[in-house]
């Protein structure tokens, strides 16, 4: 990005700069526009399911901003060979998550391509004075996600028919759940900091988070919520490749403290697909949060704190 024009429009309330989950602008006193984007290949075999994570994947940016998705438009990619009630199938169940978030379809674009491919360009709407980064964190802070962990891992396992029927169907559950209930638990607290965790897994995205360097995050490794089989699937071994890129990527920002499992560092760097909220909060609001997302049926869980700066932007301990 440094080799990119810098923004000098006033209205830009978050750009590129932070690496946030999407870019804010203004538009009056009072209102600001959240905008994202975000595609990809499928990860699972039916083609509805595929458009229901793909789309709760998109929507989720706006929801770690702060934001109430409002508009979405279609990203399309298929080859010509691919049968129309496929790419029905899959539009229809990124309508279905458009419609539970509260916001509307209105077009879209498509390309012709070798292979499948979808997501969505999506506005969405917040004031100002609540619009949440992912560099706000303060000294003290609890940090709470909202989903378990190794999607990454189980979509791997289940490409390799590693699953069973009842457990990809508690993947697919999981990775099409909208953070829109998360989001919604958090509103009335005092968030300083939120991301959603995805591609780049839990640690990077908690490097992220240290911003210009004044704090350390500590990430306690046994508190980390972890999808059921997970750490089994771990242990075999069955890793998906971008797990490696990012522990390779962060590797030299992040401390290890003790002899921490193997397999419980691959689900830390595990890419994630349509992951929780990561939220940063002090710790005299987190037991009410956590109560918060309880009553909404999310999950939440404590698995971290935020210190004074140490040799490292991340510790696990």
């Amino acid at each position: 990005m440094a080799g990119l024009p810098k923004n000098r429009d006033a209205n830009l309330l978050v750009g590129f700069e932070t690496g946030d989950d999407a870019a804010v602008y203004a538009i009056n006193r009072d209102t600001a526009i959240v905008q994202t984007v975000d595609f990809f290949p499928p990860m699972v075999d039916d083609p509805y399911s595929f458009g229901q994570i793909a789309a709760a994947n998109a929507l989720s940016d706006v929801y770690a901003m702060g934001g109430t998705p409002c508009l979405a438009l279609n990203l399309l990619a298929f080859p010509s060979c691919l049968p129309l009630e496929v790419v029905e199938a899959i539009l229809q169940g990124g309508a279905a998550k458009i419609m539970e978030a509260g916001a509307v379809v209105a077009g879209g674009h498509s390309i012709e391509d070798e292979e499948p491919k979808y997501g969505l360009c999506v506005t969405g709407l917040v004031r100002p004075e609540e619009i949440l980064t992912n560099t706000g964190i303060q000294e003290g802070d609890l940090l709470i996600l909202t989903k378990p962990l190794g999607t990454g891992i189980l979509n791997t396992a289940a490409k390799a028919e590693l699953l069973t029927a009842k457990e990809n169907m508690a993947l697919v559950q999981v990775m099409a759940t909208l953070n829109k209930y998360a989001a919604q638990a958090a509103k009335p607290f005092a968030v300083h900091a939120c991301t959603d965790v995805t591609g780049f897994g839990l640690l990077e995205h908690a490097v992220e988070m240290t911003g210009k360097g004044k704090h350390t995050v500590e990430i306690w490794a046994e508190q980390v919520p972890v999808l059921p089989k997970a750490l089994e699937l771990a242990r075999m071994g069955l890793i998906p490749a971008g797990a490696y890129r990012n522990r390779d990527y962060v590797k030299d920002k992040i401390g290890i403290v003790g002899d921490q499992k193997r397999e419980l560092l691959d689900i830390l760097y595990d890419p994630q697909t349509s992951g929780g909220l990561l939220l940063s909060v002090g710790p005299r609001e987190a037991k009410q949060l956590l109560q918060a997302l309880q009553d909404t049926g999310s999950c939440g869980v404590v698995l971290g704190c935020v210190k004074a700066r140490e040799d490292r932007a991340v510790v696990v301990k």
